[in-house]
């Protein structure tokens, strides 16, 4: 290896290119291979030869689940160099956690947080902030921003994401708006920068909102005027009052959308808030009011 390199996982696996200078390939075949990933570069290699893909080329990684073409395997990771793009499912878990480290870890990016709170927009400037996936929980990206102050964004926890074409400090940049929670509060943390390095955060934030997807939700009218409520920030105790149902009622509707996975109980009997799944489907009701 070279000077300050060093290796990161050493597994087996498949992978496939589907897409070859800009084109897409219909011989798609998955071969089976040992995977290996430093710091520096990704190698892919089978018993005909080796294929090299240095991280500095990728500029996209997106993890998908299997689909119907591609039905022999579970899930796999998109990765985009350039033109070509490559699809890799590692038997080792580790594998897409310890890609998205190499790729972002230390990054310095700018941030906006929160630029919304409770639905309310801030006013909050810019800043730089240094991000960092957390050393425990591969599902927390951390970011550290100049001012001192300190954000855990759970990708499990994120509600939607908005990617935009801003003018940001006097230059057009790309921008993510990040739905997601702070002690049960919604906010929205807004992360811009270079291109490459937004366009693989968005492809990890990403996988949260679609976790949490709204789109096969077919809600009674009385749970989303709860829902509403309960995202514009009215306490889960004041909610019979605020929309003018029994208490009975509104424990049912509770009942109903915990179920759904779409409350979170956080005590007994009965305070509850939003999980990104509701805060989705609210946040849609209320915009098309």
């Amino acid at each position: 290896m070279a000077d300050g390199e060093h290796a990161l996982v050493d597994t087996k696996g498949k992978f496939v290119q589907v897409v070859k200078d800009g084109r897409k390939r219909n011989d798609i075949e998955w071969l089976p291979g040992r995977i290996l990933l430093s710091n520096k570069r990704l190698v892919l290699a089978t018993n005909d030869g080796k294929r090299t893909i240095p991280l500095s080329k990728l500029t996209s990684v997106t993890a998908s689940q299997m689909n119907q073409s591609l039905a022999q395997v579970d899930s796999y990771v998109k990765l985009q160099a350039g033109r070509d793009v490559t699809l890799v499912s590692a038997k080792a878990e580790e594998f897409q956690e310890e890609l998205y480290r190499a790729l972002l870890d230390q990054i310095v990016v700018l941030v906006k947080h929160p630029a919304v709170e409770g639905g309310v927009v801030q006013d909050t400037g810019w800043e730089k902030a240094r991000l960092k996936l957390d050393d425990e929980n591969e599902d927390t990206l951390n970011l550290a921003i100049a001012s001192g102050t300190f954000v855990e964004l759970d990708i499990d926890d994120v509600g939607t994401v908005e990617a935009k074409q801003k003018e940001i400090r006097g230059a057009e940049r790309p921008l993510l708006e990040v739905e997601h929670t702070i002690d049960g509060t919604s906010v929205e943390t807004h992360i811009s920068g270079g291109r490459r390095h937004v366009s693989l955060i968005e492809g990890l934030v990403r996988q949260g909102e679609q976790r949490n997807a709204a789109d096969d939700v077919d809600l009674e009218p009385e749970e989303t005027q709860v829902l509403m409520a309960l995202y514009s920030g009215i306490s889960p105790f004041k909610i019979p009052d605020f929309v003018g149902m029994d208490v009975d009622e509104v424990e049912d509707v509770y009942d109903r959308l915990i179920e759904a996975d779409i409350l979170e109980p956080v005590r007994t009997r009965r305070e509850i808030e939003l999980e990104a799944r509701g805060r989705s489907i609210a946040g849609d009701a209320i915009a098309d009011q």
